[in-house]
C-alpha cells in the first residue's frame, strides 16, 4: 500500500477535527509528530500546510511546552551558550541586566508567546526607573542576540526582536585633555611612583588594561633593515647602539600589545546556578568561590587575569625615544625595588607593578589617576580620556587616520573617525597660534 503523502484528517468524538503531522525525527530516532486540533477541516488543512512548510525549511519549533523567558535567558543562554563565545565578565554584566530589568517584567512569559509589545514594556519600565538610554540599548542588544539564538535553535518560531525598534541613545561626546592639560598631568606624574605609566598612556594611547598588562619581555628594539629584535632591557644592559644581526643603526623601540590585565569576578562554587546553597548573593563571598578562566588566560593573583586582546587590538606599535628614556629611568627604579624585596619580588615581569612586582589592580590605577589630575590642577577626566587625548593629538598633527587606527588598535576606521571633529578644532587652534606667532595679533603693527 503506498505511503500517504498528506496527513489524514478525522473528526473526533469531541466534535473537533484532528490530524497528526510528522515533521522530522527526534533525537531518540523516533518520528517527531505534532497533533492538530481545530474546529473545521479548513483550519486543520491550513495548519498542516504551515507545519509541512516549516518541516521543509527546518524551522519547526521544538515540541512540548516552551521555556519561560527567565529559564531560557538565565539558565540556558547565559549559563551554557553565551560563555562559549563571550568573555565571562561580560556574561556577568549581561546576567545582572537581565535579572534586574528583564525578568521582573516578562520573566514568567513563555518564549514562544512573547511579542514586540512585551519587549517595549521592558524598555518603558527601565526608562520609568530613570535608567540611561545607553543602558536600555545594551539590554536591547542582549535580547536581540538571545532571541536570534533561540530562533536558530527552534526554541521560538521566529526572532520577534526583528519587530522591535532599537532604542535610541545619545552618543557620548569625547572630552580629551588639551595639550597643556596633558603636559601638566605628566609633570605632576613625574613626582610619583610609576610615573611612566601615564607617559605610555598619553604617548601611544594604550587602553588601561593594555598598559597594566604590559611586560618587559614585550618591549623590544627592532631593526628596520633585517627585522631582528632584542629585548629593550637587554639592549640597555649591553649598551648596544646597532643591530647585532646586520650591524645597522636603523633601529627603534616597539611595544607588543599582546596582553590586557582585567579583574574577573569570582563565581559561586556551591552550585551551578541560583538559588545558592551558601546563602550569599555575590560569588566573591561564596566559601567555595571559583575563578573561571578561558583558554589562553593567565591568572596573576586574586581576581586579576591576563588575556589576549581581540582582533586588531593585538598589535605592535613604535615607541618614541622620549618615552624610551622615561621607561629606562622607570626600569632602574624597579630594579632597586627588586633588590630590596629579594625573593619576595614577583616574577611576572610587569612594566608597571606594585613594590613587590605584583600587578596593579585597575581600581587602584583609577584612584591613582584621580589623585594625579587633582594634583595637576586639571579638570576631572576618566582614565580612558588619556587614550582619547593621544588619538586627537595625533590627528591634529596631521597623522594619517589609518596610521592612528593601527596605533590605537581600533577594529574599524569609523571608531577613529569619531575623533576627527575634536582633532580639527585642535588643529585650527594650533594654526591660529602659529599665525599669531609669525604675523602678530591682527590689527597690530
Amino acid at each position: 500500500m503506498p505511503r500517504r503523502r498528506y496527513p489524514t484528517i478525522s473528526k473526533g468524538s469531541d466534535g473537533w477535527f484532528h490530524a497528526w503531522v510528522t515533521v522530522g525525527t527526534k533525537s531518540n530516532g523516533r518520528p517527531d509528530q505534532r497533533h492538530i486540533k481545530r474546529a473545521t477541516v479548513e483550519q486543520v488543512e491550513t495548519r498542516i500546510d504551515e507545519l509541512l512548510e516549516q518541516a521543509r525549511t527546518a524551522t519547526v519549533p521544538r515540541g512540548g511546552r516552551g521555556p519561560t523567558v527567565n529559564t531560557w535567558l538565565i539558565s540556558t543562554y547565559l549559563e551554557t551558550i553565551a560563555p562559549g563565545k563571550i568573555d565571562p565578565t561580560t556574561v556577568q554584566g549581561y546576567r545582572s541586566k537581565v535579572t534586574n530589568y528583564v525578568v521582573p517584567v516578562i520573566g514568567a512569559l513563555r518564549m514562544d508567546r512573547v511579542i514586540a509589545d512585551n519587549i517595549d514594556a521592558v524598555y518603558t519600565e527601565m526608562r520609568r526607573r530613570g535608567l540611561a538610554d545607553a543602558t536600555v540599548l545594551q539590554v536591547h542588544r542582549i535580547l536581540s542576540r538571545a532571541w536570534k539564538v533561540a530562533a536558530r535553535r527552534r526554541v521560538v518560531p521566529r526572532n520577534i526582536m526583528l519587530d522591535v525598534d532599537p532604542p535610541s541613545a545619545k552618543r557620548q561626546e569625547m572630552e580629551p585633555l588639551t595639550e597643556d592639560e596633558a603636559k601638566a598631568t605628566l609633570a605632576a606624574a613625574h613626582r610619583r611612583r610609576n610615573s611612566a605609566r601615564w607617559s605610555v598612556g598619553f604617548a601611544v594611547g594604550t587602553r588601561q588594561g593594555e598598559a597594566l598588562g604590559l611586560r618587559w619581555p614585550h618591549l623590544l628594539v627592532e631593526c628596520d633593515d633585517c627585522g631582528a629584535t632584542v629585548k629593550l632591557a637587554d639592549w640597555w644592559a649591553g649598551q648596544l647602539v646597532q643591530c647585532r644581526g646586520c650591524n645597522s643603526v636603523n633601529v627603534g623601540a616597539v611595544a607588543r600589545i599582546w596582553w590586557q590585565l582585567h579583574r574577573r569576578a569570582h563565581e559561586h562554587g556551591c552550585a551551578p546556578q541560583a538559588p545558592w546553597p551558601c546563602g550569599r548573593r555575590r560569588g566573591g563571598n561564596c566559601p567555595n568561590k571559583r575563578l573561571v578562566l578561558r583558554s589562553g588566560e593567565i591568572h596573576v593573583g586574586g581576581g586579576l587575569i591576563l588575556k589576549e586582546p581581540k582582533g586588531k587590538s593585538k598589535r605592535t606599535i613604535p615607541i618614541p625615544q622620549e618615552l624610551v628614556d622615561s621607561l629606562r629611568a622607570h626600569y632602574e627604579v624597579q630594579n632597586l625595588e627588586r633588590m630590596v624585596a629579594e625573593a619576595a619580588y614577583a616574577s611576572h615581569g610587569f612594566v608597571f607593578a606594585d613594590q613587590l612586582g605584583g600587578p596593579i589592580d585597575p581600581a587602584e590605577d583609577w584612584r591613582e589617576w584621580k589623585t594625579l589630575i587633582a594634583d595637576a590642577g586639571v579638570r576631572d577626566a576618566r582614565v580612558h580620556d588619556g587614550r582619547h587625548t593621544a588619538a586627537t593629538l595625533l590627528l591634529a598633527q596631521g597623522v594619517d587616520i589609518r596610521v592612528v587606527q593601527e596605533l590605537l588598535g581600533h577594529s574599524s576606521i569609523k571608531v577613529t573617525e569619531g575623533y576627527t571633529h575634536v582633532a580639527s578644532k585642535l588643529a585650527r587652534d594650533a594654526t591660529e597660534r602659529m599665525g599669531k606667532r609669525l604675523f602678530g595679533t591682527p590689527g597690530t603693527p
